[in-house]
């Protein structure tokens, strides 16, 4: 399989090394100093870019019929023009705020987690993400995907990264501490006790594996899928 990799930066040479390893030729290592020539020769895109690339590099994608998998994160206020512009073009098109197995395992487990304790008033819950220094958005994708898998399941109403205010409010600690991957933490907390979900990884590798998955599974195909759909979680 031809893959165009959309951002060649720690993650993207990552990306490249499990690609190549799993037999697939790397037709276009896209940076901020080259263009997107031999994108239309890709049978399937990884966008691991950064905010300001992401909408031009998913609307290349869209633009030479190539399915893309983006996990850039920060520029979601243009998610919708991107779906749009995916359904125009009849394009492919994954979009997830992390791509580790792992993680997408605990993205489920916050969620039914979340309908048990929603039943209890007596818990509140609050998370807490941490990630390298050169992280550039905060709260991470992956921090604000659990707060909306609770939300959805929830009587909460939205997240903040200032204390909480009111009970309907999940107050997200974004901390920037050195090399960090990134590790996740769920609290229900009460006067009795308190419930934790967490997921640390320890390299950037499950990310890197699980875009490849994604974009193995999406090459061929037409549509806006979900990492639900690629590990048959739905």
């Amino acid at each position: 399989m031809k893959i165009a990799l959309l951002g060649y930066g720690k993650m993207g040479k990552v990306i490249e090394r499990i690609a190549l390893e799993r037999g697939h030729e790397i037709v276009l290592k896209k940076d901020e100093f080259n263009t997107y020539d031999g994108l239309s020769t890709a049978d399937v895109a990884i966008d691991f870019s950064v905010p300001t690339a992401a909408v031009s590099n998913i609307s290349s994608c869209f633009n030479n019929n190539v399915p893309v998998v983006s996990g850039t994160t920060g520029w979601l206020e243009h998610f919708d023009e991107m779906v749009a512009l995916c359904n125009e073009k009849q394009g492919g098109f994954i979009s997830s705020s992390n791509f580790s197995l792992g993680v997408n395992i605990f993205f489920e487990l916050n969620e039914y987690l979340a309908k048990i304790m929603s039943q209890f008033d007596s818990y509140k819950v609050s998370m807490e993400e941490i990630h390298h220094t050169q992280k550039l958005d905060a709260p991470s994708g992956t921090a604000i995907s659990l707060a909306k898998g609770v939300i959805e399941n929830s009587n909460y109403a939205n997240w903040t990264l200032e204390e909480a205010k009111n009970n309907n409010e999940i107050h997200i600690e974004a901390k920037r501490i050195g090399d960090v991957p990134g590790t996740h933490t769920v609290t229900y907390d009460s006067i009795v006790d308190s419930i934790e979900l967490k997921h640390t990884a320890h390299n950037r590798e499950g990310f890197a594996l699980g875009a490849v998955i994604a974009a193995e599974w999406l090459a061929g195909k037409t549509g806006i899928y979900s990492m639900k759909d690629v590990l048959n979680l739905k």
